[in-house]
């Protein structure tokens, strides 16, 4: 039995690509199995997988669906019917992205700490900036009608220290102090195959953002602790796997704040406070992506 499968969504990365692929296969005391899935990348990923890491799957879409629905093909590859007979299914799924690096025991260190915590359903990292400094979505609160009002309107910022207002990057927490939060990132994202025999697949309706947080509202809703661990880090060269796509990140990272809204907080919520978050997050949207137009290419990201 396979401790861990990797899945890992490649599109136009090559250099990253590589350099993470490297590190994961220097992972040591941990068993694991490693999928590529392409998203129809126009430079040389495929090639590149296949020429110096041959021992992985490799499926290469013809046409890039998003990030949900190339996680998806490569979890379907892992976790479907093996032509083994013999073979188990992998104990953890592992979603990870090509702009990470991680440290030779990162794998089993997780590893170990799922088996210890069995409650636990899925578990992320610290994740680091090249610059040394924490990469805030590696632990967040979901986007409650108040949470995102206030991260909308720039209290999370202005009162990082707040338990009320800092809720969406829970900056209030210490960084270094092992938490149950209500969803880690897509980054490195670590979920017991248990668990997505339960709950399901990525929801394919988010295209490049939200699909993590969607994931994780349903685990929890099935009883599933989520949880931070701080005790691993790992690098994320955050931005670089999305340089030269920024209004289209852009304009995705908006649109999946709505439908995750819409999903699970539409329902219930007052109709003048749904149409209040709908005009923030048009508002702050529209903002982002004229902003982006007018900035230098270099400068461009989602704000």
């Amino acid at each position: 039995m396979v401790d861990v499968a990797i899945v890992i969504v490649s599109y136009n990365v090559a250099p990253l690509l590589r350099e993470c692929l490297k590190t994961v296969y220097a992972s040591r005391d941990v068993s694991f199995q490693v999928c590529v899935v392409d998203n129809h990348s126009q430079d040389d990923s495929v090639a590149m997988v296949r020429r110096e890491f041959p021992e992985a799957i490799r499926i290469e879409n013809l046409t890039n669906g998003g990030y949900a629905y190339a996680n998806n093909r490569g979890l379907e590859r892992l976790l479907g019917p093996s032509t083994d007979e013999n073979a188990a299914p992998p104990r953890y799924v592992l979603l990870l992205n090509p702009d990470t690096e991680l440290p030779p025991y990162a794998l089993q260190h997780m590893v170990a700490f799922m088996d210890a915590h069995p409650k636990i359903g899925v578990v992320g990292p610290k994740l680091v900036r090249p610059d040394g400094s924490l990469d805030l979505a590696c632990r967040r609160s979901f986007p409650t009608p108040s949470v995102s009002f206030y991260r909308m309107m720039g209290l999370s910022r202005l009162f990082p220290r707040s338990r009320r207002f800092a809720r969406y990057n829970l900056t209030f927490l210490d960084p270094n102090t092992p938490s149950e939060v209500d969803s880690v990132v897509g980054a490195f994202m670590m979920v017991r195959t248990e668990v997505i025999r339960q709950v399901g697949l990525l929801d394919e309706a988010f295209f490049l953002y939200g699909e993590d947080l969607d994931w994780a509202y349903r685990i929890k809703e099935r009883g599933w602790q989520v949880f931070y661990n701080p005790a691993v880090v790992v690098l994320h060269h955050k931005g670089e796997s999305s340089r030269g796509e920024s209004l289209l990140v852009t304009r995705e990272f908006y649109r999946a704040m709505w439908v995750f809204f819409q999903k699970h907080y539409a329902p219930q919520t007052f109709f003048l406070w749904r149409w209040l978050i709908f005009s923030a997050i048009f508002f702050r949207g529209g903002l982002a992506y004229l902003m982006n137009l007018i900035r230098p290419a270099n400068k461009r990201g989602v704000h």
